[in-house]
């Protein structure tokens, strides 16, 4: 027996055992999906196999690029309908508003371990720079830039903020904005001449992981440290599409796998495709995220997806 048929098997006898009853698919007005992709490689993979999974059960997914407080004002008025990408503590200005209306809500956690903040390579933490405030006390050696990413996100403007204020110690600094591409290509030069560089870095990241870096310390209540990524949906989406409601609320991913996408994608892979080949490969990933979950028409959501994926 394959995998996949032991995945449908397996799922099939836990549907017999199990008292809890799943949802009878939703209504038309729920068949499209509409999503929020902030351009950040660990979205595009989560973001990826939600796609891959709602189509396979028979919904219709929208993935739409957007920044971040562009997604949240979007989720505000109802023009997208989730996001998988809500990095906390980071981001807890950007939401807080919504938050407090109750126009956007947060459905669940679905990763924890990640690290956000401003990094350095090792090699210069070990020369001395090992919290925020020695960048200032080397500002010449770093040329006073702090390389970020797409402008409007939450990590550029934590560190803006941290430019401006004196006791952060960056008089002087300024916030090269970029992509994480072009963040990334400035770090690998900088790093292979041996020069200082400092810049946004996170985990999980297949290529920041294999980098020589050091999280600068001293980052206070700034947002940056450890970190979650919670799931913000519309306010009534899941009353009014209990199913897919459902599905997005039992996603949870974990740093391996979200590794393993990220760094196909970094590598030319088409988002969809690399979720893809990764749920062939890791069916039993997939158990507990359809649970209580049917196809859209109220099928056997386990069926659906062998359907689609394959055995």
């Amino acid at each position: 027996m394959s995998r996949m048929n032991s995945f449908v098997a397996g799922l099939g006898l836990a549907a017999l055992l199990s008292t809890t009853v799943a949802y009878a698919g939703d209504p038309a007005s729920c068949k499209a999906v509409r999503l929020s992709d902030v351009g950040w490689t660990d979205i595009q993979a989560t973001t990826g196999v939600a796609s891959v999974l709602l189509t396979a059960l028979g919904y219709e997914p929208q993935v739409i690029q957007l920044s971040v407080p562009v997604t949240f004002a979007s989720l505000k008025n109802k023009d997208i309908d989730v996001f998988l990408g809500n990095w906390m503590p980071s981001m807890a200005s950007d939401i807080k508003d919504y938050t407090a209306d109750g126009s956007v809500q947060t459905l669940s956690v679905n990763l924890t371990g990640p690290m956000y903040g401003i990094v350095v390579p090792t090699y210069v933490a070990d020369a001395g720079v090992k919290t925020l405030t020695d960048l200032g006390k080397f500002k010449d050696k770093f040329n006073g830039k702090i390389y970020g990413i797409e402008a409007g996100n939450d990590g550029n403007r934590i560190i803006l903020d941290m430019i401006k204020n004196p006791k952060d110690n960056l008089e002087g600094f300024e916030l090269v904005e970029s992509s994480e591409a072009g963040m990334l290509t400035q770090a690998e030069q900088s790093m292979k001449n041996n020069e200082w560089i400092a810049f946004l870095g996170w985990t999980p990241h297949p290529v920041m992981g294999d980098m020589k870096i050091t999280y600068l310390e001293g980052m206070g209540d700034s947002g940056f440290g450890p970190a979650t990524v919670s799931t913000n949906v519309r306010k009534g989406y899941t009353t009014e599409c209990p199913n897919v409601g459902k599905f997005i609320a039992n996603l949870k991913f974990n740093l391996s796998m979200e590794n393993t996408m990220m760094d196909a994608i970094l590598k030319g892979g088409d988002p969809n495709t690399v979720a893809t080949d990764w749920l062939k490969k890791n069916p039993d990933a997939i158990t507990p995220w359809i649970a209580g979950v049917t196809a859209f028409d109220g099928g056997d959501a386990a069926a659906a997806i062998k359907t689609a994926l394959g055995s």
